[in-house]
């Protein structure tokens, strides 16, 4: 048995492993650690890309909370690809063929670059109208129409930095994705006070100059990821007989990425009425709302880590043929994520107004951001687990289920809830914050349900 040390610096170190053998907490923490951190990178990177913003004023951070809604809908196709990314991959991996996983993830890498363009395009042309859209004022169209059209405008980096390090995670290759996010998100965050503020010949741009920095640093990590797919000694390995279209591959990836976009996509536009009724109560509610969700997503990303480390384990054990495996997986998952969005809860209710002060000294945009970290913390704990159940389910290649579910949930509970609540009964914002953690509870709660059944298991991928 290895100690734990050693266990913890393979994982980092990304040492090659069969994740069908062996103790299942060990290949937990081999997988999760460099997820984790990947995550954690990403977290940060939010964090303090906020922290710059708000130095502005309250129209730079409206401008990146309203656009961030529309976004999310990019990355919510991105994740939903990246998830039927990791599931063919990891189910090809499973069965001891990578060949045939290289060749799935040249597919992903042509369906990526060509949505992305597509819709960069439109992102181009149609900035202005979008924050219109949205119901920014005319002083944040003013601010953000840059910094819209360059985030916009940037989506193949999106798509391939999110669908490639899908790729990373089914083929057991976690540590590519946790550098390339490290090499992504620290340039980042070097690269943010510069292009914002300015340094030397470097003219202060700011807002504008966040986007010029997400987008160089995003793009420096897709190199890196394209060097590690036809250059790296990893398990996936391009070379020039792969390079060739398969039409019936590219099928199957969409039929399962597309159940896995709109599962995304179901939340992020019940993120975008949700904001779009935030916006009627003015910029300060917007703003301490978009910090407040910047610090929950800096506490819940880390857990995306555990839940991408069952979604690998549950696709390669389902290529191994033992299902079994593959749900002990999730569940011990679910577990360890549990404690730790426990920890995370407890203090982000206790530390709020310290938090929020780091942020910005604006009484109302403090006092929304205070109860918002509050109100959504109560209901992390029960989704700890059901982010894990749903990436379990993703993992098998069952993407239809957890879009379903979130349908409900997002679209017929949170959204008509939310308006009630914040318009109806006239608790504003209070109003969003009660129906979020409600509607995603009971989300958890379904998906365990379902994933009872074990029919997850029968998929073929």
């Amino acid at each position: 048995m290895q100690s734990t040390l050693t266990v913890i610096l393979d994982a980092i170190k990304g040492k090659e492993r069969d994740y069908t053998t062996g103790g299942l907490n060990q290949a937990l923490i081999i997988l999760a650690i460099p997820m984790v951190i990947e995550m954690f990178m990403e977290s940060l990177f939010a964090l303090v890309d906020i922290f710059f913003v708000a130095k502005i004023g309250v129209e730079a951070v409206t401008t990146i909370g309203l656009t961030e809604a529309v976004l999310t809908l990019i990355y919510s196709v991105a994740i939903g690809c990246s998830s039927g990314a990791t599931a063919l991959v990891a189910r090809r991996i499973g069965e001891k063929n990578p060949e045939a996983a290289s060749f799935t993830a040249f597919q992903a890498l042509m369906v990526g670059v060509s949505f992305g363009a597509i819709t960069g395009i439109i992102g181009i042309f149609m900035a202005e109208d979008i924050l219109r859209l949205m119901g920014a004022t005319p002083e944040v169209i003013a601010t953000g129409t840059n910094f819209v059209r360059i985030m916009l405008g940037s989506n193949v980096v999106i798509m391939l930095l999110f669908l490639l390090n899908g790729v990373f995670r089914g083929a057991g290759d976690p540590a590519i994705a946790m550098r390339t996010l490290l090499l992504a998100n620290g340039l980042n965050i070097i690269l943010d006070p510069i292009f914002i503020f300015g340094l030397g010949p470097i003219p202060a741009m700011g807002v504008t100059g966040a986007a010029v920095a997400t987008t160089i640093g995003r793009s420096i990590g897709v190199m890196y990821q394209l060097y590690n797919m036809f250059w790296g000694k990893g398990a996936i390995q391009i070379g020039p007989k792969l390079m060739k279209i398969d039409w019936g591959i590219i099928r199957k990836l969409i039929e399962v990425s597309v159940s896995g976009a709109f599962q995304f996509i179901i939340a992020s536009a019940s993120w975008i009425f949700l904001m779009r009724i935030i916006s009627r109560f003015g910029s300060e509610s917007v703003a301490g709302y978009t910090i407040a969700i910047r610090v929950i997503i800096f506490a819940l990303l880390p857990s995306w880590g555990l839940a991408n480390a069952a979604a690998t384990l549950v696709g390669q054990n389902l290529g191994a043929n033992q299902p079994d495996r593959a749900e002990q997986s999730a569940w011990r998952a679910g577990y360890f994520n549990t404690i730790f969005l426990l920890v995370v809860s407890v203090l982000c209710i206790t530390f709020a107004p310290l938090i929020m002060s780091f942020f910005t000294d604006i009484p109302l945009v403090t006092k929304i951001g205070v109860m918002t970290l509050r109100i959504f913390s109560i209901g992390n704990v029960m989704y700890a687990y059901g982010m894990v159940i749903s990436q379990a389910f993703n993992g098998a290649g069952d993407t239809r289920t957890p879009m379903i579910v979130n349908f409900i949930c997002f679209w017929l509970i949170e959204i008509p809830l939310g308006y009630f609540l914040a318009v109806t009964m006239g608790l504003e914002v209070m109003g969003i914050c009660i129906a979020v953690p409600f509607s995603e509870s009971l989300l958890a709660v379904i998906l365990i349900v379902i994933f009872k059944k074990g029919k997850w298991k029968k998929v073929n991928v």
